[in-house]
């Protein structure tokens, strides 16, 4: 029998220079992870240059 998943996205915003700092993605990983959230993928997104968001996937066992 195969393993059920609950999936999450998070959205860590860029501070007023536009860049998401390495300190915010290691926060959420953190935090997250501290409630049982396994990371899957960190997904980079310009929205409007030179903003980017980063968007961090985890999942957790159903």
């Amino acid at each position: 029998m195969s393993a059920r998943w609950t999936y999450l996205t998070v959205e860590i915003k860029p501070n007023l220079m536009g860049i998401v700092q390495a300190e915010q993605i290691q926060d959420a990983l953190t935090r997250h992870g501290q409630l049982g959230w396994e990371l899957v993928n960190v997904i980079s997104l310009v929205s409007a240059p030179p903003f980017t968001t980063a968007v961090a996937i985890f999942k957790k066992e159903a």
